[in-house]
C-alpha cells in the first residue's frame, strides 16, 4: 500500500483520536513509485538519516541540521510538479546547511568535537533491521508529555520515523541508535522560552503560570481538533502581531505535523500525551506579548515558497534560522493538510505560509 492509499484509509485510531477516513488521500503527489528519481535528490535523505544519527554528539538542537535534509527530500518526492526553480532553491538551503551555515550546528556548541560537516558523513555499512524503528518512538515515550524545546523532541523522532518506514534499507543499527540518543537528550529539556517585553525579558516556559481560562484558545484532545486550531492560526496570521517565542508559529506547524505523522505511523499510544503537550505549546505563544512596538511588525514574503516566484525574487529571507527551517515548515504543512477534509481552509493555509517565510 502506497502513502496515498494508506491516509485515504486510514481507520479508528484507539480512544477516539480519530475517525474513518480522517485522514484523507494526500494531495501532493504522495503515490510516487518506490525507486522512482525524485525532484530533490535521494542522497540528501540518506545525509540527512546519518547527520540525526550523529547530532548527539553535537547538542540536541544539532537534530535540525539532519532533519532539515530530511524534510527538502520528502518535499521533492511528495510533490514531483513543482516548478524546477523550487527544488533548486530548496536544495540550495540544503547544501547552505551541509556547509556549516546553520546556526544550530558547530557554531552553537562551543569546542565541539565534530564539525557539521562530519555530521552527513556514511557510517560504515550494517545489515538493515526494520524492527529497530519502534525503538526511536520508545524514546520519545520519555519525554513526550510535556512540551520540549518547542517540541523538537517530537519533530525530529517522528520525520526520522517517517523516512525509516519509507525507506527501511537505512534502518541499520548505528542510524537507529544515534538517532534514539538525540530523542534522549531531550528527557530533561524545558518547553522553550518566550519574551515578555523589556521589564521582564526572556523567561523559560517552566516558569510561566497559565490562565485557567485561554482567551480564543480552542481545547482539542484529539489529531483533528489540533489540525484545525493550527491551521485557524495560521491564516489569522496578522503582520502587526509580533510574539517572539517558544519556536513561533512556525514550530507550533511543524510540532502537530510531527504529531499527525505520528499517528499515521501507527503510533497511538503516544498521540493523547503529545496532544495535551501540543495544547501547552499553543497555549505558551499565544500569551505571549505584542512586542511590535519594540521590535515592528513581523515580515513576510510576498510569494509562496512554492513558487519560483519566491526563489527568483532575490529576497529570500535567512533570518530566524530559516535555513533549515523552511524545508520543514514546508514539509510541515503538507503533513498537517492531510488531516483535513476542507480545501477553502487548506487554501487559505497555504496562503498565509509565506507570512511564516
Amino acid at each position: 500500500m502506497n502513502r496515498k492509499e494508506f491516509l485515504k484509509f486510514s481507520a479508528g485510531i484507539v480512544g477516539g483520536l480519530s475517525i474513518p477516513g480522517m485522514f484523507r488521500g494526500y494531495a501532493h503527489g504522495a503515490g510516487i513509485e518506490s525507486g522512482k528519481a525524485t525532484a530533490v535528490d535521494e542522497s540528501y535523505l540518506l545525509k540527512g538519516l546519518n547527520a540525526m544519527a550523529r547530532a548527539h554528539l553535537m547538542s540536541s538542537m544539532a537534530g535540525h541540521l539532519g532533519a532539515s535534509l530530511v524534510a527538502g527530500y520528502f518535499i521533492g518526492k511528495q510533490r514531483p510538479d513543482l516548478d524546477p526553480e523550487v527544488y533548486k532553491g530548496v536544495e540550495s538551503d540544503l547544501d547552505r546547511v551541509m556547509a556549516g551555515e546553520s546556526v544550530f550546528g558547530a557554531r552553537m556548541k562551543k569546542n565541539s568535537k565534530i564539525m557539521d560537516s562530519e555530521l552527513f558523513e556514511d557510517f560504515p555499512k550494517q545489515k538493515p533491521n526494520e524492527s529497530l524503528i519502534d525503538g526511536i518512538a520508545e524514546a520519545l515515550e520519555k519525554n513526550i508529555k510535556t512540551p520540549r524545546e518547542s517540541g523538537h523532541n517530537v519533530i525530529f523522532a517522528s520525520i526520522a520515523i517517517h523516512a525509516l518506514k519509507e525507506n527501511p534499507d537505512f534502518a541499520t543499527p548505528s542510524i537507529i541508535e544515534g538517532i534514539r540518543k538525540l530523542i534522549r537528550l531531550f528527557d530533561n529539556a524545558h518547553p522553550g522560552s518566550g519574551y515578555y517585553g523589556k521589564a521582564k525579558g526572556r523567561i523559560k516556559g517552566d516558569k510561566i503560570d497559565l490562565p485557567e481560562e485561554d482567551n480564543g484558545v480552542p481545547v482539542y484532545t484529539d489529531v483533528k481538533g489540533m489540525v484545525d486550531a493550527v491551521l485557524d492560526e495560521i491564516i489569522n496570521q496578522d503582520p502587526k502581531i509580533h510574539r517572539q517565542g517558544y519556536g513561533g508559529l512556525i514550530h507550533v506547524n511543524n510540532h502537530a505535523a510531527a504529531i499527525t505523522d505520528l499517528a499515521q505511523s501507527g503510533y497511538s499510544e503516544l498521540i493523547p500525551a503529545a496532544i495535551a503537550s501540543h495544547h501547552r505549546h499553543l497555549r505558551l505563544w499565544r500569551h505571549l506579548p505584542n512586542v511590535a512596538d519594540e521590535f515592528g511588525p513581523e515580515s513576510f514574503s510576498e510569494f509562496s515558497p512554492y513558487t519560483s516566484a519566491y526563489w527568483a525574487s532575490g529576497k529570500v529571507p535567512y533570518d530566524r534560522a530559516l535555513v533549515t527551517h523552511r524545508v520543514k515548515t514546508m514539509f510541515g504543512l503538507d503533513e498537517l493538510t492531510t488531516a483535513v477534509d476542507d480545501d477553502q481552509k487548506e487554501k487559505q493555509a497555504y496562503d498565509k505560509l509565506r507570512y511564516m517565510m
